[in-house]
């Protein structure tokens, strides 16, 4: 393959101090497309929408054939790729390694694996087996002590240290919006830090300031699209016209490609 300077790149985007990786998450050839369009060099996707739109649950492991139909979609194109891979969709560090080969030979660049606040060092020799298959891959090493538990900070550290001493390029907080906690996780980690925009937490700005590397995006845009689609709906049936960017048909033809 000739993804090595890709994976460079993708790695090179979480260094740049003051300016981290804003990663959108998108769910089809479309939405990575026009994401890309408007300047974003790396795309990631989002277990949330690819469960959501095949109608199974998300973080349950239903999605690792649907996962990789997308990545087969998506990793050939221009734009540097990231799959968000649930927990990497098992128990055996071996398959998930096996799952990372796939997803490198379909063009992927990161891969972003959860713990589901199971035991770090099962986490860890997943980890630990991806890195020993596929060592260009970028992995975010993510745990859930915020976004499923109550945010304990020993735990929380524990964790990211077993994480990064396996392997991992990334260590992904989610949950986490805290301007304090995170100035101190930056301190602490000798790994980039990724954390989950939120609405109702520290600006992208801020995080920079805080030290941050990569600033996700998750499900965000998926849902504020669905609920761009009911609004619009709720105004048409009112009466109103509905507000909001519409891109016309023959724009969204060509992201495909194709003509109108």
């Amino acid at each position: 393959m000739t993804a090595e300077p890709a994976v460079t790149s993708f790695a090179a985007l979480h260094h740049r101090p003051g300016e981290p990786l804003l990663l959108p998450n998108a769910w089809d050839h479309a939405s990575a497309a026009a994401l890309a369009a408007r300047g974003f060099p790396a795309i990631a996707t989002t277990s949330l929408a690819v469960a959501a739109a095949a109608g199974l649950p998300d973080g349950r492991g239903a999605t690792r054939e649907h996962t990789l139909r997308l990545a087969r979609t998506l990793g050939a194109e221009p734009w540097l790729l990231s799959v968000d891979a649930e927990d990497g969709f098992g128990d055996d560090p071996d398959e998930v390694a096996r799952l990372a080969d796939r997803l490198w030979d379909l063009g992927v660049v990161g891969i972003n694996l959860e713990d589901g606040l199971g035991p770090a060092e099962a986490h860890a020799a997943k980890i630990a087996a991806v890195k020993a298959a596929v060592p260009g891959l970028f992995v975010n090493a993510r745990t859930d002590t915020y976004w499923l538990g109550d945010g304990d900070e020993t735990d929380t550290l524990r964790r990211l240290d077993a994480y990064r001493q396996a392997g991992a390029d990334g260590l992904f907080v989610p949950g986490l919006t805290d301007p304090d906690r995170i100035g101190t996780l930056v301190r602490h980690v000798d790994a980039p830090l990724n954390v989950l925009y939120s609405p109702t937490g520290p600006t992208v700005p801020r995080l920079a300031d805080l030290g941050v590397a990569r600033v996700s995006l998750g499900s965000l845009l998926y849902r504020r699209a669905l609920g761009a689609a009911l609004d619009a709906v709720a105004d048409i049936a009112a009466g109103r016209v509905p507000g909001g960017t519409t891109p016309s048909y023959a724009e969204v033809c060509a992201l495909g490609g194709g003509a109108p």
